[in-house]
C-alpha cells in the first residue's frame, strides 16, 4: 500500500481523549466519530482534515484509555496512516486491529513539519517528504500484519481466512 497526503503535526502525549473526547463515546458511528476527531488537539482538524492526510506526532501517541473509537475515529476521519516517535501499545493494537496503517520513525517525525506533503510505502517503511525530497525508514510490519492491514483490519481478515 502506498498513501500521500497532507501532514497534520502534533506533539507529546497525545491521548486517547485528545484523539476522540469521551463525551462522543456513546456512538460507534465512524461517521459521528469522524466528525469530532483531534477536535480537543486542534478544534479545526475536522474540518481541514482531507482523505489521504498523514498524521505526524511526537512520542506515546495514542495514550490513555484502551478504547477502539481513537483509531477508528481517525481512521473514519480520511487519515490514510499515523507517523509518530512512538505508540502506547493498546493504541498501536488496537490500530492493526481496525486496519490504521502506523510507523515509528522519530528520524521523519523530526524533519517532516505541518503542512508537508509526504509519501508513504507501507510494505517497505519508507516515507518520503515531498517538499525536501528527503526520505526516512520506519521499520515495516511483518508479513502476517501486512496481511492484516491490506484487509483493512483483523475481522476481515479473520473473514477472509474462514472463507477460504
Amino acid at each position: 500500500m502506498k498513501f500521500s497526503g497532507q501532514v497534520y503535526k502534533f506533539g507529546n502525549d497525545i491521548d486517547t481523549d485528545a484523539i476522540i473526547p469521551a463525551r462522543y463515546l456513546n456512538t460507534f458511528d465512524p461517521a459521528e466519530l469522524a466528525r469530532h476527531c483531534m477536535e480537543d488537539a486542534d478544534p479545526q482538524f475536522p474540518q481541514k482534515v482531507k482523505a489521504g492526510d498523514i498524521i505526524v506526532a511526537e512520542k506515546n501517541f495514542g495514550c490513555g484509555s484502551s478504547r477502539e473509537h481513537a483509531p477508528i475515529a481517525i481512521k473514519a476521519a480520511g487519515v490514510s496512516c499515523v507517523i509518530a516517535k512512538s505508540f502506547a501499545r493498546i493504541f498501536y493494537r488496537n490500530a492493526v486491529n481496525i486496519g490504521l496503517p502506523i510507523l515509528e520513525s522519530a528520524e521523519a517525525v523530526d524533519a517532516i513539519r505541518e503542512g508537508d506533503q509526504v509519501e508513504v510505502e507501507l510494505e517497505t517503511g519508507r516515507i518520503l517528504n515531498l517538499r525536501t525530497g528527503a526520505s526516512y525508514q520506519a521499520v515495516p510490519f511483518p508479513g502476517f500484519m501486512q496481511q492484516i492491514m491490506d484487509k483493512g483490519g483483523l475481522i476481515e481478515y479473520v473473514r477472509d481466512k474462514i472463507a477460504k
